[in-house]
């Protein structure tokens, strides 16, 4: 007994030396297998947080492609609420909109019609407020106005609600307005209802599935907006596009048939006022007494008017409508300007009025353009610088403007410019008349205005032959202005008409013949002179 005992107490000695260098490895090896438990529950948590990300992305994905499949915003908040419910299994799903002016929010959208259509809320409640300032998801009580739904009769478990805002998008032609953090118009109010007497609880990766939904629908519904925009102000170019295509074409027959009447008007009335011109003369050659004779000759000269009213009318209306065309034939350069003055004269002479023509050494004697609206246009000028001038001078300035001074008379309207034989014609007419105020300068060449004050008009026009003479001298690549030093200084009107060289008589036998005038082939030489007075004269009428 006493070697057994001993034998054991060797034994428990020998184990309790052993256990001194045994426990430290042993309390390791648990410690190493508490560190890998929990490294295994980290893993097990951080895989369970990447599926539900995965699932999250997932219904992301699927939300974002079925919300912005369609532009439409009613099928968009619609198809929200659908997948939203469906996808998170929520009892109820609504969207309150603010209204016009922005004191209430309106349900527009619900998915199961728990909750009244058409119920509103104040929108300055603490509850709103709170959701407008801030960006997330947050829970909000189940009894608030926002979620006070139709529940059954009986206990049951209240649900759990969150509620999100959603920007809206404010366009003004276009033009992205910023969204104020703290505008309430510039938000809609989604809220998500879970089932009713549920245990279920929102989970974090939900809300943040509610939070990026949310966001897709602000820009679904920004794209849809922009293009209904778009859509609306195409119907609306579109119907303004069909209004001036209608009114064009309205004003292209009305402009067609005032042309047609104009010219029929003008052929029909030419014979008569003619004829009542020829027989007007002729009486004027027979004995007359003194009253007699000044009544042929009011007669006589109100003919003339009318005629010329009649002529002015016409081309304005050819003008407008571009259908005057210039001819181009040489003529006498300085015979041109002789004529004027022998027209110009006699009544220059009754208003004891000195009239004074200088033509340059270099004008040239002949020229090829229009020579009877070129006529027109100096008849025009000279007779009003006389029309408005009493006991003083008229004169007359005819040079040809230097190629190497063009940039000189270059103006924002006008910029001259010379090709190989052709040459400008510079007229300038000065007068020691009534003049012309600073401010009434640029209406002028207005049609039916009055070139002069009214306070110093001594006779009426109709207001034509300014407007007449810019057309003609812009037709021939010309320019016209006037300048004066102001009432009682006189004025000076000068222009500028494109012509070409004409180096007549040395000519080709061809470009004479373009010199006689077409009427001598049908009349004799007695009446083409006749015929050629005729229309100086009314020329010279026109121009008064």
């Amino acid at each position: 007994m006493t070697v057994a005992k001993l034998s054991t107490a060797f034994v428990s000695c020998v184990t309790a030396l052993m256990l001194v260098h045994i426990i430290p490895d042993l309390l390791s090896v648990k410690t190493r297998e508490l560190f890998l438990k929990q490294r295994a529950e980290d893993l097990d948590r951080e895989m369970g947080l990447i599926i539900k990300q995965e699932e999250t992305g997932r219904h992301v994905r699927m939300l974002t492609h079925e919300i912005r499949s369609t532009l439409d915003r009613h099928t968009i908040l619609k198809t929200t609420l659908i997948e939203l419910g469906r996808t998170l299994d929520l009892e109820e799903c609504v969207l309150w909109m603010p209204s016009r002016k922005g004191m209430i929010l309106q349900l527009s959208h619900s998915l199961h019609n728990l909750i009244p259509f058409g119920s509103t809320v104040p929108i300055n409640l603490p509850i709103i407020t709170e959701v407008f300032n801030s960006a997330e998801v947050i829970r909000i009580p189940h009894n608030c106005p926002l979620a006070r739904i139709r529940t059954p009769v009986g206990t049951y478990i209240p649900p759990e609600v969150v509620a999100v805002r959603v920007p809206l998008l404010h366009l003004s032609n276009f033009e992205i307005d910023n969204w104020p953090d703290n505008s309430a118009k510039s938000y809609a109010v989604m809220v998500l209802i879970l089932p009713l007497n549920g245990v279920r609880k929102w989970r974090d990766h939900e809300l943040e599935l509610v939070t990026v939904v949310a966001d897709q629908v602000a820009v679904a519904l920004s794209h849809a907006a922009i293009l209904e925009e778009s859509m609306r102000a195409r119907d609306q170019l579109m119907d303004q596009n069909f209004a001036l295509n209608l009114a064009r074409q309205e004003a292209e027959m009305a402009i067609h048939a005032r042309n047609d009447f104009l010219a029929v008007m003008n052929h029909e009335m030419r014979t008569p006022m003619h004829a009542i011109i020829a027989l007007s003369s002729l009486l004027l050659e027979t004995e007359l007494t003194p009253e007699q004779r000044a009544m042929i000759e009011t007669i006589l000269k109100s003919s003339n008017l009318l005629a010329a009213l009649v002529n002015d009318v016409l081309d304005l209306s050819r003008l407008e409508d571009g259908s005057l065309e210039l001819e181009n034939e040489v003529f006498n350069l300085h015979g041109l300007f002789k004529e004027v003055i022998g027209l110009i004269n006699p009544i220059a002479s009754v208003k004891n009025i000195s009239m004074t023509l200088n033509c340059d050494l270099d004008l040239p004697a002949y020229g090829i353009g229009d020579e009877k609206r070129l006529m027109q246009i100096i008849l025009n000028v000279v007779g009003n610088a006389v029309k408005f001038t009493k006991g003083g001078y008229v004169s007359i300035q005819a040079s040809v403007l230097s190629p190497d001074y063009l940039q000189d008379w270059q103006t924002p309207d006008f910029c001259p410019t010379l090709t190989d034989g052709l040459f400008y014609l510079l007229v300038q007419v000065k007068d020691s008349g009534s003049g012309i105020k600073q401010q009434d300068i640029p209406h002028i060449f207005t049609k039916f205005s009055e070139p002069r004050g009214a306070s110093n008009r001594t006779s009426s026009g109709a207001g034509l032959g300014l407007a007449i003479c810019k057309r003609f001298v812009n037709l021939m690549g010309g320019h016209i202005w006037i300048s004066s030093g102001g009432l009682g200084k006189g004025t000076t009107v000068a222009f500028l008409v494109k012509l070409g060289h004409c180096n007549y008589p040395a000519v080709d036998p061809t470009v004479q013949q373009l010199m006689v005038p077409k009427a001598r082939t049908h009349i004799g030489s007695g009446e083409l002179i006749k015929h050629r007075q005729l229309e100086r004269e009314q020329l010279y009428h026109r121009s008064f």
